[in-house]
Formats: C-alpha cells, structure tokens, sequence
C-alpha cells in the first residue's frame, strides 16, 4: 500500500510540473513559429519540441536546430527568446 501512495504521489507530481505553461503563440525572427498549448507541450515550427522546466515560471523548448525560453511574468503574461542556429538570439512576438 506504501508503494502504491509513493507512486500516485510521483505521477501526480510529475503531471502538474507542466501546469504553468500558457496557451501560446509566437513568432520569433527568421521565421520561426512557436505554439504551446495550456500545460504544454510546445511546438517549435509544428514539431513538438523537448521540454525542460526548471521552474514553475520558466521553460525551455528545443528542437528544430532552436531554443526557445519561456518564461511567466509575475502578472501571468508570457514573455519569449530564441537562440537559432549560428547563435542568433533574439525576443519573439506573442500574438
């Protein structure tokens, strides 16, 4: 019986660790479109991208040869980066 409480407690644990992640979309320079859904995952040019929370404010996506932060404002708003190939870097436009 142990166990089984241990385990429902992982998995619920494990499927709120995306809970902050707002519905967004966003397209960032060289052409670069980006979707999450409300809980994720985030979709990096319609390809589902690998996701890696550090916090319940901040993401990343990687995928496509780009990475792409999220993060939660305090006032919920979402804002977003890239780093592309080559190094390129810059803020995405939330639509």
């Amino acid at each position: 019986m142990r166990r089984f409480a241990m385990a429902a407690g992982i998995v619920l644990c494990a499927g709120s660790a995306h809970a902050g992640i707002p519905l967004v979309n966003a397209t960032c320079p060289t052409g670069i479109e980006v979707h999450a859904d409300k809980g994720g995952p985030i979709y990096i040019n319609g390809k589902e991208a690998k996701l890696k929370v550090f916090n319940e404010n901040y993401y990343e996506a990687a995928g496509s040869g780009v990475t792409v932060s999220l993060s939660i404002n305090p006032d919920g708003s979402p804002a977003m980066s890239y780093t592309g190939k080559n190094r390129a870097n810059g803020m995405c436009t939330i639509k």
